[in-house]
């Protein structure tokens, strides 16, 4: 596998509380980018150690150069099945290929703890991500009711 430099620079990291203020600051620049913010990303985003963590998830960093500029969680959603949510990168950051690189981490993740499925809700009209989710094994499924008004579409990949 040929990785490009950046590639090679940017480092995946599990979250530790000194990375609350950026998790949250990184989500809600991207969220409020294209979408209003709802009240399940406030309580996530807000206190990630007892929405996320303390219920079974987890939460990846990406670093470069110093710098936290990405982020992804997997949410526990019981029975070994878990949600990819959560995952933002900073504008300066794109074209490091660092959502490829949280995606990849987060599987491997899911592989490590003995998840059965990922799955994650999004939109359509964020094609770039539905491409990279697709490149990563992701398949799309008929869409459940969603506390998310946001969503309309979702993708599963199975263990």
């Amino acid at each position: 596998m040929h990785t490009t430099d950046s590639e090679a620079t940017v480092q995946i990291l599990d979250f530790e509380s000194q990375h609350a203020d950026m998790f949250r600051a990184l989500n809600e620049e991207w969220i409020t980018r294209y979408f209003v913010l709802e009240e399940a990303d406030r309580k996530s985003l807000g206190d990630p150690q007892g929405y996320i963590l303390d219920k079974g998830g987890h939460i990846l960093m990406a670093r470069y150069k110093d710098e936290i500029v990405g982020t992804c969680a997997l949410l526990n959603d019981g029975e070994g099945i878990y949600e990819l949510a959560k995952m933002a990168v900073t504008p300066k950051a794109q074209g490091l290929k660092v959502g490829k690189l949280l995606g990849e981490a987060a599987i491997r993740k899911a592989r490590e703890i003995g998840a059965s499925k990922v799955y994650l809700v999004s939109n359509r009209k964020l094609v770039p991500a539905l491409n990279l989710y697709r490149r990563l094994g992701f398949v799309e499924v008929p869409m459940p009711p969603s506390i998310y008004e946001r969503a309309d579409i979702r993708m599963e990949l199975a263990l």
